[in-house]
């Protein structure tokens, strides 16, 4: 007789492999470059960081709290022990006048930005009718004018370069739609809207603009959403697992390495969850 075999749903685990594609010795395919990453300290923002660093370019970690953030410092230390160059810009990319402020003194220190991705964001989720308005306001101003602010400040020294790399990270939810989350939905379908529209202004400059809608990803954000409905979300996927932080990293490494003719793209990483 046949034997079948019965294959267990993988487990959720908070945990990921970031420093697995961090060697010691930077590839040097992006060195000389300058890449900023917004909220670049924790899940796939840290992912990312590590993975730009690898490629050789000298990363700069954006932080809410700067050099006070214990992430930030940890993952500057370890870039640095791995040959790689980083540095730490505190700013909250939802103030204007911060990032103004992250502008001046970065392009100071370090003279220009090549790459920007525009990774910052966080959750308030509530229904519709239970949500007030300070909750609909924070996810806007981080993850919608956050993304404007930052590209806003920067687009002017990538258009005097005649050379730029901007990879705005989205979200599944942003094309689909999502109970409880109209703010998240609507800051990142809005997106993904200043993602085109940004592609078709720049690539006479030489600047590509491209989108990364992530689908459920294994970070600290997916372990607040409760275990049945996470359960549940899992059972949706096709692949049947939630997404690493450094398969959005790897993502972001090819569209700024390789990705020359490619803008104005919103590109799913979901395991078929919206096809």
């Amino acid at each position: 007789m046949e034997q079948t075999q019965t294959l267990e749903a993988p487990t959720f685990s908070p945990t990921f492999s970031a420093e697995a594609a961090f060697g010691k010795t930077p590839s040097g395919r992006l060195k000389g470059r300058v890449a900023l990453v917004t909220g670049g300290c924790r899940g796939i923002g840290r992912a990312i960081s590590l993975s730009l660093a690898h490629e050789g370019a000298h990363v700069a970690i954006n932080c809410r709290k700067g050099i006070q953030c214990k992430e930030s410092l940890e993952l500057l230390a370890h870039i640095r022990e791995g040959e790689g160059e980083a540095s730490i810009w505190g700013a909250d990319v939802s103030v204007r006048e911060e990032v103004g402020q992250m502008k001046e003194t970065l392009l100071k220190e370090l003279e220009k930005v090549d790459i920007l991705v525009n990774n910052a964001g966080i959750t308030r989720d509530k229904t519709f009718a239970r949500m007030d308005v300070e909750m609909w306001d924070q996810v806007l101003a981080v993850n919608l004018n956050g993304t404007f602010n930052c590209t806003h400040a920067f687009v002017d020294t990538l258009i005097s370069r005649q050379y730029g790399r901007v990879v705005n990270i989205t979200s599944i939810v942003g094309q689909t739609g999502n109970f409880g989350q109209a703010n998240y939905a609507a800051a990142k379908a809005g997106v993904i809207g200043m993602t085109k529209t940004l592609a078709k202004e720049l690539a006479k400059k030489g600047i590509t603009v491209n989108a990364i809608a992530p689908g459920f990803v294994e970070t600290d954000m997916l372990l607040m959403i409760p275990t049945p409905v996470r359960e549940k979300i899992l059972s949706q996927i096709p692949m049947g697992r939630f997404a690493q932080p450094d398969e959005v990293a790897r993502l972001v490494r090819f569209l700024v390495t390789d990705g020359d003719y490619i803008t104005g793209q919103v590109i799913a990483l979901n395991g078929g969850l919206y096809v």
